[in-house]
């Protein structure tokens, strides 16, 4: 078994022939070689602090039932998804990122076009992809730092879910996009912290409340907008996963957190909130404007002065914020900060602590509506709706 071992991400941008999305394939030397991809592993060190647990007793609690549902509704990505339906025809929205009267991207013509957006439907989902390999990184880590057995058992069972994500959304970029991205560098630097930091409690803060709280919003939104019926199909079978792991985290930090003392718990709410700011960053593609020759800078500001691009970074922080306020990590000290984000108006939403067990175990059904990116899209439109009527009104 060959692996390079690397101090640094890769930045290049990986191609894969015969892809269903309707596009040219890539020329042969575009394609990485086996030499290319055999293994490729980048060292991090953690000075872990594990824990074993000899009270074996099965606590008949949430994180328990949460822990039996995770058994009783796993998927198969071979089996539960129909990979060989054709690809639809897609609608191209430059409004939506604020590009429709952006010089450099009205300069293309409509083959470089068509390049540009699946460059960016490929960045977006490589996103996706390397927040799994984290998700599964901390997950596997948590096995071993989470201080209670019931709670080791559900982090092992959250690794599995992880690992089964990593597969999918791989399969889906390589054989159905046929090109993926690195890592963003804001998402890498957010999963550094959580990996090498030796506190159970704020690897759970970080994975569990903010970077997966973020995807449930991310993938609704995914789901709701995207034309392929697979990509529906995957990101419906992984939300239905993550939505145990936000609630495992609610209900098992909110009793955790009350006993931290007032300086542990300003040093989590503040790294909470820096999880949270640089993770708006995240969601602009630079590395594509950087691909296709664009002033990086200027097309981002461009990008997030955009009515749609500002409201949706905010819109994804739904989930997150509820729950940090009920864990109790939106203190006097960082609310001012949350709220020059923007996003603290919504800390009074529902959170994911108060479990609908009957919604938690509802059979798998790709064919379900789901009312929560339903209410959030709706929700979006009508705020968008009424800037688009405040404009014409001042014109």
């Amino acid at each position: 078994m060959k692996v390079e071992w690397t101090e640094q991400t890769p930045r290049k941008i990986q191609r894969y022939p015969n892809a269903d999305y309707p596009h040219d394939n890539p020329d042969l030397e575009d394609v990485l070689t086996s030499a290319d991809v055999d293994h490729v592993a980048e060292i991090f060190q953690t000075p872990l602090t594990g824990s074993f647990n000899w009270d074996y007793k099965i606590q008949d609690d949430r994180i328990k039932k949460l822990y039996d549902l995770g058994k009783q509704l796993n998927w198969d990505p071979e089996m539960d998804i129909d990979w060989d339906r054709p690809w639809p025809v897609e609608q191209q929205s430059p409004e939506m990122m604020n590009l429709h009267d952006y010089e450099p991207y009205l300069a293309m013509d409509e083959d470089t076009r068509a390049e540009f957006w699946l460059h960016m439907n490929a960045w977006s989902l490589s996103q996706f992809l390397h927040g799994e390999q984290g998700a599964l990184l901390v997950a596997s880590q948590l096995c071993s730092c989470a201080p209670t057995f019931n709670a080791k058992l559900y982090a092992a069972s959250q690794t599995f879910d992880e690992a089964r994500h990593v597969e999918v959304f791989n399969k889906y970029l390589q054989t159905r996009i046929g090109m993926m991205y690195p890592i963003n560098t804001h998402l890498k630097s957010i999963i550094d912290k959580i990996l090498t930091d030796p506190r159970w409690d704020m690897k759970f803060i970080g994975m569990q409340i903010v970077i997966e709280g973020l995807a449930l919003s991310a993938f609704a939104t995914a789901r709701e907008t995207t034309p392929d019926p697979v990509l529906k199909d995957v990101v419906y079978l992984v939300t239905r996963d993550e939505a145990r792991h936000v609630t495992f985290g609610v209900n098992y930090l909110e009793e955790f957190v009350k006993t931290l003392s007032d300086e542990e718990r300003e040093e989590r709410a503040q790294f909470a909130y820096e999880a949270c700011a640089i993770s708006r960053e995240r969601l602009v593609a630079t590395d594509v404007f950087r691909h296709f020759g664009w002033d990086v800078e200027e097309a981002r500001k461009k990008v997030l002065d955009g009515f749609v691009m500002s409201t949706f970074r905010n819109l994804l922080f739904q989930r997150v914020i509820p729950n940090l306020n009920r864990i109790g990590l939106l203190t006097d000290k960082v609310r001012p900060k949350f709220e020059t984000l923007g996003i603290l108006d919504y800390e009074n939403l529902a959170t994911d602590g108060d479990i609908d067990w009957s919604e938690m175990e509802r059979p798998l059904d790709t064919q379900e509506a789901q009312a929560y990116e339903q209410s959030m899209l709706a929700e979006f439109a009508k705020v968008h709706e009424a800037e688009e009527s405040k404009t014409s009104s001042a014109a």
